[in-house]
């Protein structure tokens, strides 16, 4: 009798890209077949954590006597649609020819507990296997298939997952009914939406009560330059200032000139995506990762779900060719001169490195894909065309000239070398100041009152509440991308 090994994907599309790459090619209902393979899939979470009332039908019933409900022994339920796919894991796991087991689920934690989940339940005792990829590139499966790892390894992985999934529970449930019961409504709790609607709620709050006042800059009138004074509260106290100072000369006191550079951003973690996806783009970080996943699947991206911003040190030789693939699909030049090292460090990447396009997309028609896709693919292919740039570098001019007695500041700013920001849109550019010397006498053509007003606090966006509240706690960062 041949032997085979059973290979686990989380959906139909990803377990048809293996199977055509180890050769399992012969389709059944729900699976494939050849090379000494079986391959077939989960749809996702085929078993979930059961309802309440599974555990007492009492608990049909929502009363405050019944809580807190912490199951003793927790118990899955199997929902109708993906009870047929369950079945036949079920019976693959069980053939007499099936020798190992091989997880194939996402290389993450979700993928991790979608797997565990399946082979717990139908009590598989067979050995078991990892497949830890971060591309679903041919060439990135096979090496993973010639580098599987005991599923033993991702134990404390899996745990991680199920924690996760019983404070999901624990906090749904009880504090759901609890609130519910208390004001006699339904009203839905959760670990991690409650806190955000909170946040949401104060800011609105925060906003209806703001109070708009206004300020008055003084602003004096060069040739080619202005020069502003210090805010007042009181618009005559700004003009007594305007008046003082029409048809006299200003004097330059200092002169301060300082040559400063910005170093090029990291790569794109999924958080870093997200966030800048919502700022520049408008999407969700739901929508990010959807789009993300989607570009994963068709191997034009890396591994989505990501903590790294770095690459490892064994595709430094690599870099260059993903760099011109990043140029082609972003429709530019590649960096003259490339930083390739300072964009790998393998101490810095834990379970997968950064999100970059995949040297697949080389080849493909990325022009065709849904609008969303493309622009965040664009987005991380511009990113990993930034990181490996040079610095930007400009000098920053700050004068201080008198006039009547009155102090005013003037700033000024010239780009020495463009750098990584030559692929960004282009910024609204403050000029530079003409050459300035102590002690010399500028003519004002003309002395005004710039009025403003305090603004409100912004609205928040995914991309604020992360900045607020996610970037204050940086132990828990981690966790923070994945509840993102």
């Amino acid at each position: 009798m041949s032997q085979h090994k059973l290979v686990i994907a989380e959906k139909p599309s990803v377990a048809q890209s293996i199977a055509a790459v180890i050769g399992a090619k012969q389709r059944h209902d729900g699976y494939l077949e050849g090379s000494g393979y079986l391959v077939s899939w989960c749809f996702g979470h085929l078993a979930e954590f059961a309802a309440a009332d599974n555990y007492n039908p009492d608990y049909a019933k929502w009363r405050y006597d019944d809580l807190p409900i912490i199951p003793e022994t927790w118990q899955y339920s199997i929902s109708r649609d993906k009870g047929k796919q369950f079945t036949l894991l079920r019976d693959l796991m069980s053939r007499a020819d099936v020798t190992e087991i091989i997880n194939a689920c996402d290389a993450g934690r979700e993928g991790e507990l979608i797997f565990r989940n399946v082979y717990t339940l139908t009590g598989c005792q067979k050995p078991m296997l990892r497949l830890w990829i971060s591309s679903m590139e041919d060439e990135a499966v096979r090496k993973g298939f010639a580098a599987l790892c005991p599923g033993a390894e991702y134990d404390g992985l899996y745990q991680s997952a199920l924690c996760r999934a019983k404070a999901d529970w624990l906090v749904g449930i009880n504090a759901t009914r609890l609130f519910s019961v208390l004001y006699h409504r339904t009203l839905n709790v959760g670990r991690v939406m409650s806190p955000t609607l909170a946040m949401i709620v104060q800011r609105e709050a925060e906003i209806s009560a703001f109070v708009p006042t206004s300020f008055y800059v003084p602003t004096l009138k060069c040739s080619s330059f202005d020069a502003s004074a210090e805010k007042f509260s009181k618009k005559d106290e700004a003009e007594q200032v305007v008046n003082a100072c029409r048809d006299r000369p200003a004097t330059v006191v200092s002169v301060e000139r300082k040559e400063k550079s910005e170093k090029a951003p990291l790569l794109y973690d999924l958080t870093a995506l997200q966030r800048d996806a919502n700022r520049l783009l408008g999407y969700t970080a739901q929508q990010t990762l959807d789009y993300l996943q989607s570009l994963y699947e068709k191997k034009l991206c890396t591994y989505p779900r990501t903590d790294a911003r770095f690459l490892t040190d064994d595709i430094v030789s690599v870099v260059p060719d993903l760099v011109a693939v990043s140029a082609t699909i972003h429709g530019t030049n590649a960096p003259e001169k490339q930083n390739i090292k300072q964009v790998c460090s393998s101490s810095k990447v834990s379970d997968h490195h950064a999100v970059v396009p995949t040297l697949s997309a080389k080849g493909a028609a990325v022009s065709a894909l849904p609008t969303g896709e493309l622009e965040v693919l664009k987005l991380v292919a511009r990113q990993l065309l930034c990181a490996v740039s040079e610095p930007f570098r400009y000098a920053e001019t700050v004068a201080t000239l008198q006039c009547a007695g009155y102090t005013f500041i003037a700033k000024g700013k010239m780009v020495i070398s463009p750098g990584w920001k030559y692929y960004l849109p282009q910024e609204q550019q403050e000029k530079p100041l003409p050459e300035l010397a102590e002690n010399q006498s500028i003519p004002i053509t003309d002395a005004t009152v710039k009025e403003g007003k305090t603004t409100p606090p912004k609205h928040f966006t995914e991309d604020i509440c992360y900045e607020r509240w996610f970037k204050k706690l940086p132990k828990y960062n981690n966790a923070a991308a994945h509840l993102w």
